[in-house]
Order: structure tokens, then C-alpha cells, then sequence
């Protein structure tokens, strides 16, 4: 049979986790490869970055069963069915899709808050999309999973490597000057997060009062939090602060942070993740492509 599309793939797999174990991905998806009958050829069929084709659709499907809370990943490359996973197994159902998870509210959050879904959608077929267009929505498809899996894993790291992070991604940013002058500036722990200075620029003209927490991602930084770091703002006469978190803010916290006349940026972790990926901290550069156009001027002709 032809290999099958992902969403074809998600009610197999739900079923392959069934027995509450600790699956590892490359197990199921020969297991799987081997459910659906496929041949050596189709197993072995790579898409144009290099990876197997069935391999690259075995991981959407898990993905989106996770994001839907059916799956979790308990370790890197290897996942485990939930208890609402089980639940949804005990409805018997013929097909899980895309239209079926929108029935559980953190999907439909997902697909709301990710831009992937002003291109993707599962009444579309792939065939109707400019390349250009297909090729952004796996980009973005594939730079959401990155950012969720960044921040599990700086929720599994010791506080110590996460005052790291932030020092790295201040530096390349620009800030803090030299990596040394950065973590003599910032870098005084305290639950689980850290407090401290940064020069703004090099000459160190202005300063910067940051303030980072390592907090569970379903959390919430309140107002009481933010307006704490305002008083440490002007305990130490700075005009301007960074607040970091993993976790999110609620909208009162937001609401305060852009009324006080006091310059005061708030970073959540999903923007967290986003600036962590775009200067290339935690992060390796896997596959990279070029898309050209035809250089008219060397042509002579009109564009």
C-alpha cells in the first residue's frame, strides 16, 4: 500500500501506546511500518531534506496527538499514551484527525495561536499549495515543535545551566558586552531564577534590571510579581527591566507592565523559545535551504 498520510497514522499509534508503556519512537515506527504493510522501498523513501518519509509523517502524527494531550513525552524520543489518550480509545473511534483533536480545548489553542494555520488546513489539499508556501508551513510546522521541546528541556536542566541560557542569549543579543562582563553583571541565584544587572551597550551608558524565573509552562506570572520587579527597578534608579519567564503572564501582569511610565519588557516562554531559536542558542542548524529567483539584471530583461 502507498505510505499513509499522518493523520492516518494517529488512531494506529494511539493504539500501538495503548498498554501505558514507555515507547520509543524508532520501535513504534517499525512497528507501525510494518502494521501498514509498507515495502523496503517505501520504508526506506526519503523526502528532499534526507529523513524517511514515513518516519517525518509517524513524528507529525505524534505530535499533534500530544498537542492534543493524548500522548506525552516522558524522555526525548520516546513517548507514552495519557490517560485521556485511553479515554478517547474507550469511544472506539473509526478515525483520529485533525477535525476529531479539535475537540480538546489545548489543540484548538494550538492551532489558533500558531501561524502555521493561516497556510495549513486539513480540508486542503497539499497539491493547492504554492511551493512556496508548502515549504513555510513545514518551516513553521517544524520551528513549533523545536520551540516546545526547548522549553521541556530548560524545565529539566538545573537552575544553574538556565542562568546560562539567559546570560548566552543577553550576549547575543547584544547586551552585557564581552560573555565574561555578562556573568559578572547577571547571575545571582534565587528560587529558581536570576536577578541582576547587564549593561545595556558596551560602554555600559545604561544599565538593564533583569529578573528571570524558571516556572512550569502551565503557570502564570501575576501582577503582585511584576510589580515587585518595579520596585527593584526603582530601589536601584534603573529606568529600564527584562522580565524572563518559561511560564506565561496573566493579563493583568501585562496590563500593568505597559501602563507605568517605567520601561518594562516582559518575555514569556514561548518568545523565550522564539529568541532562543533565531540567535541559535541550544540550537544547531540541521537543514538549510536557498529559494532564488531568476536575477533579471543579469538577463537584461524586465523582472
Amino acid at each position: 500500500m502507498a505510505i499513509p498520510d499522518f493523520q492516518s497514522i494517529m488512531l494506529p499509534l494511539l493504539n500501538l501506546a495503548s498498554d501505558g508503556e514507555i515507547h520509543n519512537v524508532n520501535d513504534a515506527t517499525d512497528n507501525l511500518a510494518e502494521k501498514f504493510n509498507l515495502t523496503d522501498e517505501e520504508i526506506s523513501r526519503l523526502i528532499p531534506s534526507g529523513s524517511p518519509k514515513f518516519y517525518n509523517r509517524v513524528g507529525w502524527a505524534k505530535t499533534h496527538l500530544k498537542k492534543a494531550g493524548l500522548l506525552e513525552y516522558p524522555q526525548r524520543g520516546y513517548f507514552r499514551i495519557t490517560q485521556r489518550g485511553l479515554d478517547v480509545l474507550q469511544e472506539n473511534p473509526e478515525r483520529i484527525n485533525m477535525s476529531y483533536l479539535k475537540k480538546f480545548p489545548e489543540f484548538v489553542a494550538f492551532r489558533q495561536t500558531h501561524r502555521s494555520d493561516e497556510i495549513e488546513d486539513e480540508t486542503i489539499d497539499e497539491q493547492e499549495l504554492t511551493p512556496e508556501e508548502a515549504l513555510e508551513n513545514a518551516y513553521l510546522k517544524i520551528r513549533d515543535d523545536l520551540s516546545d521541546e526547548l522549553l521541556e528541556t530548560i524545565l529539566k536542566s538545573p537552575p544553574a545551566f538556565f542562568e546560562k541560557l539567559v546570560v548566552d542569549l543577553l550576549v547575543a543579543m547584544g547586551y552585557g558586552g564581552s560573555q565574561r562582563d555578562a556573568a559578572r553583571a547577571v547571575g545571582r541565584s534565587g528560587d529558581e531564577g536570576i536577578d541582576g544587572i547587564i549593561d545595556e551597550d558596551r560602554l555600559g551608558l545604561e544599565t538593564i534590571y533583569v529578573q528571570a524565573k524558571r516556572w512550569q509552562r502551565d503557570s502564570k506570572v501575576g501582577r503582585p510579581q511584576i510589580q515587585s520587579f518595579v520596585g527593584a527597578l526603582t530601589g536601584n534608579n534603573a529606568r529600564k527591566g527584562v522580565f524572563i519567564t518559561t511560564a506565561d503572564f496573566t493579563s493583568e501582569a501585562r496590563n500593568y507592565a505597559t501602563g507605568i511610565p517605567l520601561k518594562v519588557v516582559l518575555i514569556n516562554g514561548d518568545r523565550l523559545a522564539n529568541l532562543l531559536i533565531d540567535y541559535s542558542i541550544g540550537v544547531t542548524t540541521r537543514i538549510k535551504y536557498e529559494i532564488k529567483n531568476l536575477d533579471s539584471d543579469y538577463f537584461g530583461v524586465e523582472p
